[in-house]
């Protein structure tokens, strides 16, 4: 496997994702990557980085900062040892890293509900170990001082240090003041010498302080000196150091103490911490080369679409489409030399092992990949003058060493198979080993130049052709892969456009037999139906997708019109109830009027209850067309349902047309541009096919079984109320009425005026009058018809 990770460059990639990582344990992570064989792990690793690319788009980036690989630190301290400041200082910092960055994931998880279930699975595994934290923070500066407040005895003594140099310093100030010893100074100046206050003499003055020579000048012109008037206050100063330092130690070593408590908590931390820090990186590079997430499989299948080789500028490669382990299992690339056939295969190969280390590919989405147990390779020219191997053999040594270890669930690419000796036994040698490795189930990817291995897809099953397109117009390769489509050889093309002699070309061509003629031609034949075909399929695909957004735009269209029926039909209900209530609340008072009549002994006469019962009727509101429409339907649902019916599929939603009748309980229905097998449990009938009927126009007129003597306007509008006035009073006459009342209620008068506005201009109205204290008063009135 390693020669394989080297050849396909797998190094390299894992180089480009190093400047992704924010930490050293990320890097050491890195370093330990190797592509997986087990088709769960590999699918878990890669949907950590497709958490990871979800956070870092949500997000824009991920608190990783402040974190160290304290790993020696915690273990030396659970042995026993004493941490420096710097290194209590770096164990705080990571543990505050980690503790921020739980919070992080975990309030991005809770708040924002997206699916991260991975990551918020390890950030639950940090311990927060904040009061370590807190200890540290409060007993060390950020620049790894240990702070006067540490401990009490700590404050003391640096008092003490601080009151000791103040009277060193005053001292020697004095001195180097002095106008009668600034002669005898070299420099005015206080210096330190092994840690003790000096002042700079010149040698011939040496006598002149007394004290103790701590050191001279390179040329021995200036002696520095303590002089004997701060020999003491600097033993002071000395012995006060030396007590801080101590005390220093002792703090250090209670801090380490606390660190050693806890020191498995931390390694389990930073274990963790590498683990994101790795995922992150790995989503960080994914959104560089603009890579997606694979799916993924056991069964050899691969399906890239426009794959991108990750090593090569955008604007160099050119991505191609790549199928294998379907329908063949063996692909055969041919075509002329830098057209990009190694490209490739190392394309193949290198994006295989990306996916089985859970890197995300440089592919469009839906691509799809195999989990091979093992993945084989072959390329490039490994000639050895040392082992005194040629190109041939160094090839063949390493092929038997692949056919010794193939099997079924291998991936296996050859570059070149069977280059490098007798052109005639080469390709037959090519063409036994493309056979064994096709028998023992593995998948094969193969460049050639042997015109022999051309046909070879063609006598083989489950083997395909494919070559990579040149351009003779500009003699350059455009790099796009043809699946089908065998190479061909251009160099007579290319001669004649060097401007070889026209002459010349035709005496080659007479060179080649009439089959390899018709190999050629057949060759070009398929390259331009490729063509045509890729042409014709991107077309297709355009149409497609239009017509997917207009079904995608109609759908929702005809949603909003069902909810906004929906939302009307529920409007009218609850006014169907307003109107329930207060004809209840009407009923009640008419009662309670003739109640109170009989209570006071007044007799009811009966034209008097006929009319009370004539208001109780009034009261009762008629259903509106909406309400009689939803009640129609309702009976209708109870109906038997036939071919041509208009129903509505409830599961969808949505109305359509019954097509044919498959059985009593099984329908099928056409929504739109879709028919669908619909059970008769899930179908409500809206309406049946117009039967269109003629009836004698002596039917018309006097059937008045069908219109009322009177017309209810209460609770229409003004608009609405005059339709239905000059209606009803066409239908009334038809009828055969003579006189009608129209009861409009009293209410602010409005819709009573507009009635009677009418009535007056109506040609067919002999004559209209107020109601009588029998027939309603103001609230009807009374239409004499002509």
């Amino acid at each position: 496997m390693e020669r394989v990770l080297r050849v396909l460059e797998y190094a390299k990639v894992k180089a480009q994702i190093r400047e992704h990582v924010s930490s050293s344990l990320g890097k050491q992570r890195l370093e330990e990557l190797h592509p997986s064989v087990e088709l769960e792990e590999v699918h878990r690793w890669q949907k950590e980085t497709a958490e990871g690319a979800t956070v870092l788009r949500l997000k824009g980036q991920v608190p990783l900062g402040g974190i160290f690989d304290v790993t020696a630190h915690a273990k030396r301290a659970k042995i026993g040892g004493a941490l420096s400041a710097s290194e209590l200082n770096e164990v705080a910092s990571t543990i505050y890293g980690g503790r921020r960055l739980k919070k992080f994931l975990v309030t991005m998880f809770a708040e924002e509900e997206i699916g991260i279930p991975l990551l918020f699975g390890y950030a639950e595994q940090v311990v927060p170990l904040t009061d370590v934290e807190h200890a540290i923070k409060q007993c060390i500066d950020d620049n790894g001082h240990v702070l006067d407040s540490a401990s009490p005895a700590l404050r003391t003594i640096r008092q003490q240090i601080r009151s000791y140099e103040s009277g060193v310093r005053s001292k020697l100030e004095s001195m180097t003041r002095s106008t009668s010893t600034q002669k005898m100074l070299s420099d005015a100046i206080i210096t330190i010498r092994n840690d003790r206050f000096v002042i700079p003499v010149k040698q011939e003055y040496r006598g002149s302080f007394g004290g103790i020579v701590h050191d001279q000048s390179a040329s021995g012109a200036t002696l520095f000196i303590e002089p004997q008037a701060v020999v003491t206050l600097n033993n002071q100063l000395r012995e006060a150091k030396g007590k801080e330092e101590r005390e220093v130690e002792r703090i250090l070593a209670e801090l380490s103490e606390e660190v050693a408590l806890v020191a498995d908590e931390i390694l389990l931390n930073l274990s963790v911490l590498a683990s994101l820090d790795f995922i992150f990186a790995k989503a960080r590079y994914a959104k560089q080369i603009k890579a997606t997430e694979p799916k993924l499989n056991e069964k050899g299948y691969m399906y890239i679409k426009k794959a991108r080789h990750p090593l090569l500028e955008d604007d160099e490669v050119v991505p191609i489409d790549i199928e294998l382990g379907g329908s063949y299992r063996s692909l055969i690339i041919t075509g002329p030399n830098t057209g990009g056939k190694t490209v490739t295969l190392k394309t193949v190969g290198l994006l295989t092992l990306m996916a089985q280390s859970g890197l995300h590919i440089p592919g469009e989405d839906d691509s799809e990949l195999a989990v091979f147990k093992q993945v084989f390779a072959d390329i490039g020219d490994e000639q050895s003058i040392e082992q005194s191997l040629s190109t041939f053999s160094s090839h063949m040594t390493n092929i038997v060493d692949i056919l010794s270890k193939v099997d079924f669930q291998s991936l296996v690419l050859f570059d070149e198979l069977g280059a490098g000796t007798d052109p005639t036994e080469g390709a037959a040698l090519a063409i036994s080993i493309l056979d064994d490795v096709y028998n023992r189930g593995a998948c094969v990817v193969a460049t050639t130049h042997y015109s022999e291995l051309k046909g070879y897809a063609y006598n083989r099953e489950g083997a395909m052709n494919a070559s990579v397109e040149f351009n003779v117009e500009t003699l350059r390769p455009t790099y796009r892969l043809l699946i089908g489509v065998p190479g061909r050889s251009n160099a007579f093309a290319i001669s004649r456009r060097l401007g070889l002699d026209e002459r010349i070309i035709d005496k080659a061509k007479e060179q080649i037999d009439s089959e390899t003629n018709q190999i050629e031609s057949m060759i070009a034949s398929l390259e331009t139906s490729q063509k045509s075909a890729e042409s014709e399929w991107s077309e297709a695909q355009a149409i497609r997708n239009e017509a997917d957004r207009l079904r995608r735009e109609l759908t929702e269209e005809l949603e909003r019109f069902e909810e906004r029926k929906e939302q009307l039909l529920k409007e009218a209900e609850e006014k169907a109830e307003k109107a329930v209530q207060q004809a209840k609340e009407e009923a009640e008072m008419i009662i309670e009027e003739l109640r109170d009549l009989q209570k006071e002994g007044i007799s009811v006469k009966e034209h008097q209850i006929i009319d009370a019962k004539k208001h109780l009727d009034l009261a009762t509101p008629s259903l509106t067309p909406k309400q009689k429409k939803v009640k129609k339907v309702a009976a209708k649902a109870m109906q038997n349902i036939e071919a041509g019916d208009e129903v509505k599929v409830l599961s969808f939603g949505q109305k359509g047309f019954v097509v044919e009748k498959m059985s009593d309980e099984e329908f099928q229905v056409q929504i739109g541009i879709m028919k669908m097998k619909v059970k008769k449990d899930d179908l409500q009938l809206i309406d049946k096919p117009k039967q269109v009927e003629t009836k004698p126009m002596a039917m018309i007129r006097g059937n008045d079984h069908h219109v009322k003597a009177e017309l209810d306007l209460r609770g229409e509008r003004y608009e609405d109320a005059m339709r239905l006035v000059e209606k009803y009073i066409d239908d009334a006459l038809l009828a055969g009425y003579h006189q009608v009342s129209i009861i409009h209620g009293k209410g602010s008068g409005a819709l009573r005026k507009g009635v009677k506005q009418l009535l007056k201009k109506h040609p067919q109205v002999k004559n209209e009058r107020d109601g009588g204290m029998n027939e309603g008063g103001l609230g009807n009135t009374v239409v004499e018809l002509k």
